[in-house]
């Protein structure tokens, strides 16, 4: 298996530094190929800006457009592109961050803006369909898996269903539907460790023990049952569920196969 895995933490001595070094020393252990994208280390650019697209002319930006453009005549900056090689290898992407204020640190939020370009995360086009493109399911990163790891300071019943900070579930379906489904990933429930600051050394043995499973079981798992765009439910004219889908119901749950 070839995992990318994407490490966005600014302390390589915290919990979730310790996290990421075991865990890719696990897959090299057990044969597996990692490529590693270790973010605050690489000094990693957050900001989209006019030095992304080395050939865009003078005048004003539209950066859907100008990114557009260099993805396909391949003049995007070199620090993109290498990102784009290592996806394009990847059969599973680990995601790893802290959880910081409802999401995930800026320099990871700018990985995947300046990463995730048009024609390659979005608006990728259909090629056996004139004027439609390849989302929610389908498109250039469909068939790999994606995996989120999260450290919280919260507590598990802060960010369960009746938490004071809101579910889980939906604070990162931003991320989970909207940014990896989004792009073609098979998305795989989270790996959360919950009052990442209070962890004694017994409670990080038992979440290596489940992450190294997670790992070890990374193709037999599920992943999470979102509905594909193009499976019928939605209607294409307004991206909205078919009246007769999930009748009577609203929010993000609507958007779970029943």
């Amino acid at each position: 298996m070839n995992v990318l895995w994407v490490f966005a933490h600014p302390e390589k001595e915290s919990l979730g530094g310790s996290l990421f070094d075991d865990g890719v020393r696990f897959l090299g252990e057990t044969g597996h190929d990692c490529q590693v994208s270790d973010l605050y280390a690489m000094k990693w650019k957050a900001t989209v800006d006019r030095e992304d697209f080395t050939e865009e002319p003078d005048g004003r930006l539209m950066v859907a457009h100008a990114s557009g453009r260099a993805y396909e005549s391949g003049t995007l900056s070199a620090d993109i592109r290498a990102e784009q090689e290592k996806l394009e290898w990847a059969d599973t992407v680990v995601f790893q961050f802290p959880l910081w204020w409802y999401g995930m640190p800026a320099i990871l939020k700018g990985w995947f803006d300046r990463v995730f370009v048009k024609g390659f995360g979005y608006l990728v086009p259909d090629p056996e369909v004139e004027g439609r493109f390849l989302r929610y399911g389908e498109g250039k990163l469909q068939g790999k898996r994606a995996l989120v790891l999260i450290t919280s300071g919260s507590s598990e019943e802060s960010l369960g269903p009746r938490g004071i900070n809101g579910e889980l579930d939906q604070i990162l379906f931003a991320l989970l539907h909207g940014t990896l489904f989004y792009a073609g990933m098979e998305v795989l429930p989270p790996l959360v460790v919950y009052r990442a600051d209070w962890c004694t050394p017994q409670q990080y043995d038992e979440t290596m023990a489940r992450l190294r499973d997670q790992l070890t079981r990374i193709d037999e798992m599920d992943p999470l049952p979102y509905r594909l765009e193009s499976g019928g439910d939605y209607d294409h004219l307004d991206g909205a569920l078919r009246p007769e889908v999930a009748s009577g119901r609203s929010g993000l749950t609507v958007h779970y196969l029943d």
